[in-house]
């Protein structure tokens, strides 16, 4: 088992809040809403680790427009512990920001990285699964991921094609792992349809476990830059003036093309815990009380032939009625009012650069 001395987690929280206005905005995404009435995405993911990570040893990259929040959310970890980024340069860069502080504290680490804004329920399932992946990070030269298993041909997601399942010297762990074939970039709904019919593929859910030692051999030979910039990271006498210096001139890639789907060896163990990258209003509407003909909202509403509605209203004290309406999305907040077709819950994110500044 990893030492949960030298056991580290790196939360990504960053991203815009245009998929869920009017509710989010740029400085609140949709880590730091409380949708489901049990603390913002970003708490929970923190709240998951608990017996895991210590919290000290949990690191939060966000940017500087939500950096105030995130720490707002984040008191059960030191402060300091939240770093943001001085520029948007996708997830390539940002991993390795983490892996350069952490590796600038335990270079012999075995770290987690993690995004803040998935709903899992199932907590013990997923420490479960960490801890394994964790074992296997530990005494093995692999980069491990953690797959999902894909319950329809979602279009929209990364796939994971796993081979064989993989021998790690010493290790038994109970989820085992599998080698990686490949990663497939977002399909079209036929090739996802082919994908379930073969079996053998997981959804991507971006959850990546390594050692500091594997992942930085890695990158030195896969991407150099970024193995550079870890490197400056650690021998740097003034951390905060090199990121300063150095991130936002990295290139702006994601962390599966860097460096995952170059790597000499990836592992993937496949979730058992539930799973939810709650992608749009239609994903929320999963979790909330149904009222008439599956009407989904957070607060009771009045109805009458209505159907397939959703509602989130952030304002309790407002009642809203429903007459005659189906498949609308409305949502209410102190300033603002949505009524969309829920047919077109994507489409959301296409109203920002319409809004006025205020409401962004």
């Amino acid at each position: 088992m990893a030492s949960a001395a030298h056991t580290y987690a790196l939360i990504l929280a960053g991203g815009s809040g245009t998929r869920f206005w009017p509710l989010s905005r740029d400085a609140r995404p949709k880590q730091l809403l409380d949708l489901f009435g049990s603390g913002t995405l970003l708490v929970q993911a923190i709240r998951r680790l608990e017996g895991l990570v210590p919290p000290e040893n949990i690191l939060i990259l966000t940017n500087e427009k939500q950096a105030a929040a995130v720490r707002e959310n984040a008191t059960m970890i030191p402060p300091e512990n939240v770093f943001a980024e001085p520029a948007k340069r996708d997830t390539a860069p940002a991993v390795a920001l983490g892996i350069g502080l952490v590796a600038a504290r335990d270079p012999e680490a075995v770290m987690m990285v993690l995004p803040a804004d998935q709903l899992i329920q199932d907590a013990g399932s997923f420490q479960e699964v960490m801890r394994d992946a964790l074992d296997v990070a530990r005494v093995s030269d692999g980069l491990v991921t953690i797959g999902i298993q894909p319950t329809w041909p979602c279009p929209s997601y990364g796939y994971i094609e796993r081979g064989e399942p993989a021998s790690i010297a010493g290790l038994a762990p109970a989820h085992v792992p599998h080698e990686v074939r490949c990663f497939r970039e977002k399909p079209s709904p036929e090739l996802a349809s082919e994908f379930l019919r073969q079996g053998g593929f997981t959804w991507n859910a971006g959850m990546f476990v390594w050692s500091i030692p594997t992942v930085t051999a890695q990158l030195a030979k896969h991407a150099p830059e970024l193995a550079g910039f870890i490197a400056e990271l650690a021998a740097s006498p003034d951390l905060p003036a090199t990121v300063a210096e150095r991130f936002p001139g990295l290139p702006a890639r994601s962390i599966d093309y860097a460096l995952m789907e170059k790597a000499d060896r990836v592992l993937n163990i496949a979730a058992t815990f539930d799973w939810d990258d709650v992608g749009s209003w239609i994903s929320v509407a999963k979790y909330l009380p149904a009222y008439g003909d599956d009407n989904r909202a957070n607060h009771e509403v009045t109805e009458i032939g209505s159907r397939n509605n959703i509602i989130f209203n952030a304002e309790p004290a407002t009642r809203v009625a429903l007459l005659g309406v189906e498949d609308l999305i409305i949502v209410r907040t102190g300033d603002s009012l949505l009524i969309a077709n829920r047919h077109q819950a994507d489409a959301i994110k296409n109203l920002a650069p319409l809004l006025p500044p205020g409401l962004l």
